[in-house]
């Protein structure tokens, strides 16, 4: 058995990591615009990486040197578009996900007329990508909430927020509808509780009394709200577009078979499943609540909203998947870093130099479990390894068999889910270019088949070149899949 016909074979980009052109074209500050690089931090130490206060917010917006807040430069997509668009292209790719910045659009969030500049920046990548016949997947919140939104209203802890964002999905709607078909509301919804300011717009010193955890799981409430809202909206002006929700896959395996192991990995991907769970079905899980209410967390929650999560159920499950997780009982088992979360190091898989555990299996269980458990069809919208050993030869070829060979593994996985019954529309990688890193702001930590010349400082030519990885997954996607030699 075969990946189907018309398997969606592409990569995936966030505007915040590519960009650049932070000051420019009417845009307004975002979130990402204050993110920092923290060269002396480790780079496993997630918490560091994210930490954020308001005086740091004050001290970034003070600063008009982009050095250390790389995702105000990225790898300046916003000039280079045509050039990159085209190495896509020459790859073979079938679809492109990638995000519009909603402070392009509306550039504090408040506005009630959106930026012109912004709205014909994003038309031109569309017109293009349709030239070259690639599907555009696009995210309408990845990681870049309007910053004055944060420091007026502490993100998406207020209600206000939802109808902002409406207004925003329906100007996309409305302005791109005759290029995109496939839509994703926010990127890794449940990432909220893992990193709330880049998530969600909020800052721990501008929650009131219900705490950050209580201040997060308000924020997602709205989020689930406005999804439901927005995906409603989608069916409505645009026919025969899909919506789907995004997830981090987060596949816990119990440390050992002691049934404390066991049942507190349960509860992890209960945990995991809580999200999609309200976007796919509609409704809360009765367990993940019961857990909240124990806790002493309480949604507010506004006549009518659970009516209308329920109308607004998504199309298909797209997910990000990096690694599998173990969990133990324990507290002297040793924990290792991943995809901003920390898991009980599982001494069957390799490490990557940032933590991540390397696990292809673990991929073709995901794409089982969420299948059966869903029955709705399934997108893999972010998979990939980050390296810092791309080194450009003196004939400017890069060798990186590492990467390659991670691809490898991981296709022959999902090609075997696939054969397993599992309905699966199409894979972007993460990331198809080199790009700024959304976790610690670093250029170092490359993901792409095509090379960027650029350092953690900015310094460089910008410069594109192709790494070997280019050539195979050129085949791969020529072959759809059959060819992974």
């Amino acid at each position: 058995m075969s990946f189907p016909k018309g398997f969606l074979w592409g990569g995936a980009i966030a505007a915040n990591q590519v960009e650049g052109a932070w000051n420019e074209g009417g845009k307004g500050w975002s979130v990402s615009d204050v993110a920092t690089f923290k060269p002396k931090t480790d780079v496993k130490d997630y918490k560091a990486h994210n930490a954020i206060s308001s005086d740091a917010i004050r001290k970034a917006m003070a600063d008009a040197d982009d050095t250390y807040y790389p995702k105000r430069r990225g790898i300046d997509f916003y000039h280079h578009y045509k050039e990159d668009l085209a190495l896509f292209a020459e790859m073979g790719f079938k679809v492109l996900r990638l995000s519009i910045a909603w402070t392009r659009i509306y550039p504090t969030g408040e506005e009630l007329q959106p930026n012109q500049e912004g709205i014909d920046f994003y038309r031109n990548v569309f017109e293009e990508m349709k030239r070259l016949n690639i599907e555009p997947l696009v995210t309408l919140s990845h990681y870049e909430p309007p910053l004055n939104l944060t420091l007026k209203y502490n993100g998406w802890t207020d209600r206000r927020v939802v109808d902002m964002f409406v207004r925003f999905c329906k100007t996309c709607f409305e302005n791109y509808g005759e290029y995109v078909k496939y839509w994703l509301t926010f990127n890794e919804v449940d990432s909220v509780i893992r990193h709330p300011f880049t998530t969600a717009g909020i800052v721990p010193d501008l929650c009131d009394e219900r705490g950050e955890k209580g201040c997060c799981f308000q924020a997602l409430h709205h989020q689930f709200v406005a999804a439901a809202k927005a995906t409603k909206l989608l069916h409505e002006m645009v026919p025969g577009a899909q919506m789907g929700c995004m997830l981090t896959k987060l596949t816990t395996y119990p440390n050992t078979c002691k049934p404390e192991d066991v049942l507190a990995t349960l509860n992890k991907n209960l945990e995991n499943y809580f999200y999609s769970d309200v976007m796919i079905w509609g409704e809360y899980p009765r367990i993940g609540m019961t857990k909240l209410e124990n806790e002493g967390i309480k949604i507010d929650m506004e006549d009518g909203d659970l009516e209308i999560i329920k109308e607004g159920t998504v199309d298909f499950l797209s997910f990000s998947y990096y690694q599998s997780c173990t969990e133990s009982v324990d507290p002297n088992a040793e924990r290792t870093p991943g995809n901003t979360i920390l898991g009980v190091k599982n001494p069957y898989l390799p490490s990557n130099d940032w933590g991540w555990q390397i696990d292809p299996v673990g991929l073709r269980i995901s794409l089982v479990e969420l299948y059966d458990r869903y029955r709705k069809p399934l997108f893999i919208v972010e998979n990939g390894v980050g390296s810092n050993e791309d080194i450009v030869q003196p004939d400017g070829s890069i060798h990186d068999p590492y990467r390659i060979d991670y691809f490898k593994r991981h296709f022959i996985e999902m090609k075997k889910a696939v054969e397993d019954g599992v309905e699966l529309m199409g894979y972007t990688s993460w990331a198809p270019i080199d790009l700024i890193s959304a976790s610690t702001n670093q250029m170092s930590k490359r993901y792409g088949f095509i090379y960027v010349d650029q350092d953690n400082y900015g310094n460089g030519t910008l410069k594109r070149l192709r790494k070997d990885s280019f050539y195979w997954y050129q085949e791969v996607i020529r072959t759809n899949g059959e060819n992974l030699e």
